[in-house]
């Protein structure tokens, strides 16, 4: 895998002089794994690059950033290597740059293209059928979409595995396994040095706003899940088929998980305009917004197709969900979705660092 030298000799110039300063030691996962270290090679950059939640409390506490010689902006760096990783190791690899080139005008494209395509797809729609199946037959869901969520998935886990081997990454042990869970699940490195919260907003204001909605992210992501795989479960196991009423149990997940989705979703936006763009990886700041917007129209979508079932609506209101659904899926790997996965990745690496059983 080929990343930017540039990237890594700047990501390493910075480095070097945080480990000699260590006035950050407990701000968070990356400076105990920098300090470590007493020399960076790239594999240990690309870790503590994904390692990193620009937070940025590291930079406004900093004092040798800019006007200083020395112009430190540790999560810039990160940050600029963190998304070149990413374009490194996914696979395919050109379909990373292209997304972080024009995300917006691609999400815009494909939401569009394949709603305008499911919409066509109704002049086929079955003779009989209820609710969603009414538009569109269960069969050609089916056969859409399983192979749309599975194929992403293999080139994320290709993907990953190449990056595992840039870190050095190692057999896995139950309890770092378990380490790194609770890490993520607990935003933990979102919490700011001193659980005070972070600093992404601005540098005099520590705050838990990105924490929360990251977990609202997390968790809304999650129950819908759970709502498809009952769904999945009742259809198939119990013969119980769509649409399912409102006290049932894939409405009773899926409902809630679509609420938080658009709440942590604008709230990342929100955050994002506020926040200062010189601190993180200019370049992809498009790409990035791109994902977070795309986040949120498959949520609100889905909302608002559910309040529309039994009107006419829902002839133009499902395609548009299944749009937005499917670009989200065929995405999953290029786009800012990917973070969570390597950042789990760099989370259990950085737990097996730490394991006594691994030394």
């Amino acid at each position: 895998m080929h990343m930017q030298p540039e990237l890594l000799q700047e990501a390493r110039r910075q480095a070097e002089i945080c480990n000699a300063c260590r006035y950050c030691e407990g701000y968070c996962s990356v400076f105990p794994a920098l300090h470590a270290e007493r020399a960076f090679a790239d594999g240990d950059l690309t870790q503590l690059a994904n390692l990193c939640h620009n937070c940025r409390g590291c930079y406004y506490a900093c004092q040798y950033t800019a006007p200083h010689e020395f112009a430190l902006n540790l999560p810039a760096a990160l940050a600029e290597v963190r998304q070149d990783s990413w374009q490194a190791h996914a696979w395919p690899r050109g379909f990373a740059r292209l997304f972080d080139r024009a995300g917006l005008a691609m999400m815009v494209l494909l939401v569009l293209g394949f709603a305008g395509l499911f919409a066509l797809s109704q002049m086929l729609r079955p003779e009989s059928g209820h609710g969603f199946y009414a538009y569109m037959s269960h069969g050609v869901m089916v056969a859409i979409f399983v192979p749309a969520f599975f194929l992403p998935l293999c080139a994320l886990a290709v993907s990953l595995r190449a990056f595992w081997r840039t870190v050095g990454g190692g057999a896995v042990t139950l309890s770092a396994l378990v380490q790194a869970l609770q890490s993520a699940g607990q935003m933990r490195n979102l919490k700011g040095g001193h659980g005070d919260g972070c600093n992404f907003e601005a540098e005099d204001r520590f705050s838990h706003a990105r924490r929360h909605c990251h977990q609202a992210v997390l968790v809304g992501f999650l129950l819908c899940f759970a709502a498809t795989g009952s769904a999945t479960l009742m259809h198939y196991l119990f013969g119980l088929e769509a649409p399912y009423g409102p006290l049932s149990l894939p409405k009773l997940l899926g409902v809630p998980g679509g609420i938080l989705l658009c709440c942590g979703a604008a709230g990342m936006v929100w955050l994002k305009l506020r926040a200062d763009r010189t601190l993180g990886a200019v370049a992809y700041w498009g790409g990035e917004m791109a994902f977070v917007l795309l986040l949120f129209l498959v949520a609100a979508s889905g909302l608002v197709l559910w309040a529309a079932t039994g009107t006419s609506a829902v002839a133009v209101l499902l395609p548009l969900h299944l749009g937005a659904v499917l670009s989200f899926f065929l995405l999953t790997p290029y786009s800012k979705m990917a973070h969570g996965f390597y950042r789990m990745a760099a989370l259990l690496r950085d737990a097996l660092r730490k394991d006594p059983g691994m030394r």
